[in-house]
């Protein structure tokens, strides 16, 4: 089946067409600048990159033009909008209300509308743009709808409440919901299959690292816990968020500095993490050329970062009652050893036994990769993220479910 995967931004549509009998990607661009001027990149395996600009005031006309790409007999590797079977859409926020990947419908689209929004303003909205552009150029294709937070929906109320009056929760729905679902959900199924296909009784911390960063407690192939938040703010530092602190420290730096409630938002969003410690960069492979040069504020960075996950790995083993794999994804847990480095370190009370030679020379091209020794007690892999391919996969199930 032809599935297209869409993730939408507010000026942003980046997409993927999978053909799920192969799991090839057959092309795969970024419809860019949406409501700005507009460019589309598109890539074909075997074929020059393809760039132009191009007017896009909407993601409709987005839609538009990056379906004429694929089908265009020069460019594409369609014959027609016909093939495309089905769509997939990345959606970040499914509040409490959709603990799977769901068929759109006008129920579903009015929920994630008027239930959703607060949740996640800034994703939300464009979400939505995407699907209706979706719906405009293809309104008899099946589209399904992946949430990242579905995944987490698992997490017992013990994990997911937080100490607020319950009316609050009742109310507004504050409660951890966590992020990178469709990540985590990927590579537990991956390290599974890995230990011999059969959920039941497997205890797996993925940590899902990159600029964004989040840890999960994966107990019988299901979600016990999860770092992130009501927000993905919260967890372990990363790129530029703050990552968990004294819930006080909110309204002190508001007094000393006269911060509004906006203010204050976007400066724990964008200018904390790594760059707010070192002073230096948000990315992993600055500080660690900062290092290098003996930058102890860039080390110091790294250092939190690596306690941290090693903090959450030995409480989530605790929450678990044991631990039989850990798994590193996305871009610094793929491509960073130091960090893996520094999150394994002194874990050997655990049964944990690494590498520390296959750990330097691994990164996200080496593919699956086995970092714990034989002597390990607790398995330890890198595994590629593939959060399109999960997307693209349910897609085809539902589609093919409602035909």
């Amino acid at each position: 089946m032809n599935v297209l995967v869409i993730n939408a931004g507010s000026s942003s549509l980046k997409y993927q067409l999978f053909d799920t009998a192969t799991n090839e990607v057959r092309a795969k661009g970024n419809c860019e600048r949406i409501g700005i001027d507009g460019r589309i990149v598109h890539k074909i395996p075997g074929k020059e990159d393809y760039v132009k600009e191009i007017p896009m005031p909407n993601h409709s006309v987005a839609t538009r033009i990056l379906v004429e790409t694929l089908t265009d007999p020069e460019l594409g590797c369609l014959k027609s909008m016909s093939e495309i079977e089905a769509v997939g859409h990345r959606i970040v926020h499914g509040g409490p209300y959709f603990s799977e990947s769901v068929l759109l419908t006008q129920e579903v689209y009015d929920t994630l509308d008027k239930k959703c929004r607060d949740l996640a303003p800034l994703h939300t909205g464009a979400h939505l743009q995407g699907i209706r552009g979706c719906l405009d150029v293809m309104p008899d294709t099946p589209q399904i709808l992946v949430f990242d937070t579905a995944f987490h929906q698992t997490m017992p109320p013990e994990a997911f409440m937080y100490g607020i009056p319950y009316k609050m929760y009742k109310d507004y729905a504050i409660r951890r919901y966590g992020a990178h679902g469709t990540s985590h959900r990927y590579v537990a199924g991956e390290m599974i299959k890995l230990m011999g296909g059969k959920a039941e009784g497997t205890k797996i911390v993925t940590c899902h690292l990159g600029n964004g960063s989040s840890i999960s407690a994966v107990k019988d192939g299901k979600v016990l816990d999860t770092s992130m938040g009501f927000t993905p703010l919260a967890g372990v530092i990363m790129g530029t968020r703050c990552g968990d602190m004294d819930p006080a420290v909110v309204p002190f730096i508001m007094k000393k500095t006269g911060m509004t409630p906006d203010e204050m938002s976007d400066f724990m969003n964008k200018k904390c993490g790594f760059q707010g410690i070192s002073e230096v960069s948000s990315d992993c492979r600055d500080l660690e050329a900062a290092i290098a040069a003996g930058n102890e504020q860039a080390k110091l960075a790294m250092d939190i970062l690596g306690y941290q996950i090693k903090r959450f790995i030995g409480a989530y083993a605790a929450a678990m009652g044991g631990l039989d794999a850990i798994v590193f994804t996305a871009g610094i847990g793929e491509n960073t050893a130091s960090i893996r480095e520094r999150a394994l370190t002194g874990l050997d009370f655990l049964g944990v036994d690494f590498d520390r030679a296959v750990n330097d020379k691994t990164f996200g091209r080496s593919g699956v990769t086995k970092l714990s020794t034989d002597k390990s007690r607790v398995q330890i892999y890198m595994i590629p993220t593939n959060e399109e391919l999960m997307i693209a996969q349910d897609a085809e199930r539902i589609a093919k479910s409602v035909k």
